[in-house]
């Protein structure tokens, strides 16, 4: 496990600093996605990176559960080193990071998506590169449901290959996977891609249904709760 040293960016802020906030990611392809997001959407927010890639391929293999403790551990690290909240960026793990008692706000990246997921109609479909991630997509889109006080049909995809893809630097070819599945989709009223890794090929589909990626909206539940938070001291 490691975690990345604080930093606001290579440019000063140019709103008044809010956060910090950490963010829990088991890729550090996420750094620059969030990054990037940050510096347009939110271009006062301190964010503070930790990399935790073991712990997804822990999760894919004895189930997110498995992972607690260590979560448990990582999160202590970001609050101890003053973060006002914490957001994690994995899908499959996210459940456990956001249920962890840290003392500060813990949030899961994907859980504004799919409550636009729920929003958009009753017909949800979940992709996803890694079968690990289906299971919590669909508790979290039924539970946002429960909250709405709707009912969903969620039907799932598993993108073969494309994680393979992924893992072997082909971003590329991992969205234009995602992009075609997605398309192929019928009968739908939203599209959720599960993980964050997904999002690029939010901008390849021509699908008429709408086709939901998590970074965006979560990034700006995270800043927006930072921001809430009580400065430290």
């Amino acid at each position: 496990m490691s975690g990345a040293p604080p930093s606001a960016g290579s440019e000063a802020p140019l709103l008044a600093p809010s956060g910090p906030l950490a963010l829990l990611h088991t890729s550090p392809a996420h750094i620059p996605v969030f990054d990037a997001l940050r510096d347009k959407d939110h271009p006062g927010l301190i964010m503070w990176h930790f990399v935790a890639e073991e712990l997804l391929a822990r999760a894919r293999r004895e189930g997110p559960d498995a992972v607690a403790d260590d979560v448990r551990t990582l999160l202590g690290e970001a609050v101890a080193d003053g973060a006002r909240a914490v957001l994690c960026t994995c899908s499959t793990i996210g459940a456990v990071a956001e249920r962890t008692d840290a003392a500060v706000p813990v949030l899961r990246v994907d859980r504004p998506m799919a409550a636009a997921a729920v929003a958009a109609g009753r017909r949800v479909v979940v992709l996803a590169t890694v079968a690990s991630t289906l299971e919590p997509t669909v508790a979290l889109v039924e539970e946002e449901a429960r909250r709405a006080g709707r009912t969903v049909e969620v039907r799932t995809v598993l993108v073969d290959g494309a994680w393979a893809l992924f893992e072997a630097g082909d971003t590329d070819g991992c969205a234009r996977a995602v992009a075609e599945a997605a398309d192929a989709v019928t009968g739908a009223d939203a599209i959720v891609l599960a993980q964050a890794s997904m999002t690029p090929a939010q901008d390849l589909t021509s699908t008429a249904i709408p086709v939901l990626s998590s970074p965006r909206p979560g990034l700006a539940a995270a800043a927006r709760t930072a921001e809430r938070q009580p400065q430290p001291g």
